[in-house]
């Protein structure tokens, strides 16, 4: 008779105090941050809204309780540095200077989306803004990062590549060669992991025998920096240091940010692996009420007694901003047009090169393959190395 295995505990996670103090900022640039992430927190609900109603299928993973990440980090960036995000992205998307019209198309599966539909919420792609995917592979932006540091280091370019992955792609392959090359041929990579502490539904702990990823980091000779995700001041200061960093010394810096997301891994994950206890503890750090209630508070900016940078009706017209940006977005993907029947292998082969004969161009439906037929067998079977 087979022995029943105990059922391992979750694992608890125990959230740090809230983000508190004055915030270091003139109110222009403070009160654009807090907008952007209202921007990304109302669009992420509408988003759940209207993947409930049938209007987005597919895969949605959003970024709810993760948005002073985004918005900290990416405004340390400049216009020409290249980002490289995961399929967790519409925040990401939408702080590069993605219209939030294309984002929500490319949700809906129209042609007017910043893909023309065909990648969805995992692959937004905006050459444009420099910002290279969306990336549904995990770890896959990685190697992608680091060859695009590569061009840059080759044409002689001083931009830098931003790179975010979450906890769960340090367990990959792709991770630890990545930072092996960008630290051995000194490529201006920022490595940026959203450590949320789950990789889908497994616990870090469960995934990772040192769990301190700063040092694995280090262990590829680059310096490492680490902040609470929760804390878009933190997030931003830490952005700021490892950004300068990267651009005095022209190598890679890894920068581990700590946060947390409140929705689950995916619409189709039950969030059996974590109590609701945990997600409502680190509900209490939440970025937005936290920077919120900081902007609002006397002395907000350090000094004591000084004016708050931030009054209720001010924070409601910023909100009441956000949800009209969405509003017309939504509308904006609803008027949208689905791409023609006569357009689906668009983009499928490699256009052939002037001067080929038409017979040797693929067909509609065909592979590959067909072009390029399998050598005949020797008749030594798959693992036959013998010559002929």
């Amino acid at each position: 008779m087979t022995k029943k295995l105990p059922v391992k505990q979750k694992i608890e996670h125990r959230p740090p105090p809230p983000p508190a103090g004055p915030v270091p900022w003139d109110k222009d640039f403070a009160l654009q941050l807090l907008l952007d992430m209202l921007r990304i927190r109302r669009l992420e609900e509408k988003a759940a809204e209207l993947y409930g109603d049938g209007k987005i299928r597919g895969f949605l993973h959003l970024y709810i309780g993760e948005e002073a990440v985004a918005v900290g980090a990416l405004h340390a960036l400049a216009p020409q540095d290249n980002v490289v995000a995961t399929y967790r992205e519409h925040g990401h998307a939408l702080v590069r200077g993605m219209p939030m019209g294309a984002i929500m198309a490319e949700m809906y599966g129209k042609q007017e989306g910043c893909a023309r539909g065909h990648g969805g919420s995992m692959h937004l792609f905006d050459a444009a803004t420099r910002l290279y995917g969306g990336n549904a592979i995990v770890g896959g932006g990685l190697p992608l990062a680091t060859g695009l540091a590569l061009a840059a280091r080759l044409q002689g370019e001083t931009r830098l590549t931003a790179c975010f992955f979450g906890d769960g792609a340090v367990a990959e392959g792709a991770f630890h060669e990545s930072l092996n090359l960008a630290a051995l041929w000194k490529l201006p990579v920022l490595f940026c992991c959203e450590n949320n502490l789950y990789g889908m539904g497994t616990a870090i702990e469960r995934a990772e025998s040192q769990t301190d990823l700063c040092a694995k980091a280090a262990s590829y000779n680059m310096p490492t920096f680490a902040a609470d995700g929760m804390d878009v001041v933190a997030v931003h200061a830490t952005m700021q240091q490892a950004v300068a960093k990267v651009r005095k010394d022209a190598g890679p810096v890894f920068v581990e940010f700590r946060t947390y997301r409140f929705r689950a891994h995916s619409m189709f994950d039950a969030e059996l692996y974590r109590d609701k206890a945990e997600v409502e503890a680190w509900q209490e750090c939440g970025p937005l009420h936290t920077f919120t209630a900081r902007l609002k508070a006397k002395g907000a900016g350090g000094v004591k007694g000084g004016k708050a940078k931030l009054s209720e009706k001010e924070f409601l017209a910023l909100d009441a901003r956000a949800q009209a940006e969405v509003a017309e977005a939504v509308a904006f993907a609803e008027a949208g047009t689905w791409e023609p029947v006569e357009d689906l292998l668009k983009d499928v082969h490699t256009p052939p090169p002037p001067g080929r004969p038409k017979e040797a161009q693929p067909t509609p439906g065909a592979g590959a393959a067909r072009e390029h037929p399998s050598p005949p067998s020797s008749g030594r079977g798959m693992g036959g190395r013998g010559r002929p």
